[in-house]
């Protein structure tokens, strides 16, 4: 995800801290957790809309090995290059369910931290209001559009090491969760739009200039 206009080492068992209701904790110690993962990862050129990566579901992660933490860091390195809030691994082309944020929510509170095989939550009917807030996409490259999604959600999946984990957000986190969540099931936020919004993003994307190296598709 784009910009618009804690997470503890617990020893082999787990990466996050949890809250009284077990949610992760990633709002401590965010500069240097960042930091850590992007001094060891490697910038890689962003995916965009028309590959085939992005338009079907990722495949589930089964490994939680050496090379995924590599992937977590080159994702938090790329998404650091990128400016971006949030990445999904078939956002640098690869074809699996994980993904990265670094994400301020409304009250300015900074979330940094990782998802793999991420499941949103229903919400009940009273916890479902709306933010029709501008979003962007780092495969829309230079492209905004308003999208209505509730102002709060919940994922569930797992931490580098396949543990279970949860997290939650408010706001612009909350969209960014969501956002990224969608990414590993095969769809853009343009895909959320009318065909004219997402004919303008499209145009948008065309007229514009990527700040950040792109893969160009065939």
């Amino acid at each position: 995800m784009s910009q618009h206009g804690t997470e503890q080492e617990q020893g082999p068992m787990g990466v996050y801290a949890v809250d009284d209701e077990g949610f992760i904790v990633d709002t401590e110690d965010t500069d240097a957790r960042e930091a850590a993962h992007r001094e060891r990862g490697t910038s890689r050129p962003i995916t965009v809309v028309g590959n085939p990566v992005l338009h079907r579901e990722c495949k589930d992660v089964t490994e939680f090995d050496d090379e995924l933490a590599t992937l977590i860091d080159d994702m938090f390195t790329s998404q650091r290059t990128a400016e971006g809030v949030g990445l999904a691994a078939n956002q640098i082309g690869v074809d699996l369910k994980v993904f990265v944020y670094d994400c301020m929510d409304d009250e300015g509170v900074r979330h940094v931290g990782h998802m793999i095989n991420p499941v949103l939550v229903d919400l009940p009917a009273d916890r479902r209001i709306l933010d029709d807030s501008n979003e962007g996409c780092l495969s829309v490259p230079t492209a905004y559009a308003s999208l209505a999604r509730p102002d709060y959600a919940e994922v569930t999946g797992q931490d580098l090491h396949g543990n279970p984990i949860k997290v939650r957000g408010t706001g612009y986190f909350a969209r960014c969760l969501q956002h990224e969540t969608d990414h590993l099931y095969g769809f853009l936020y343009i895909d959320k739009l009318s065909k004219r919004d997402r004919k303008d993003a499209l145009r948008q994307m065309a007229e514009g200039t990527p700040r950040y190296p792109v893969v160009p598709n065939d």
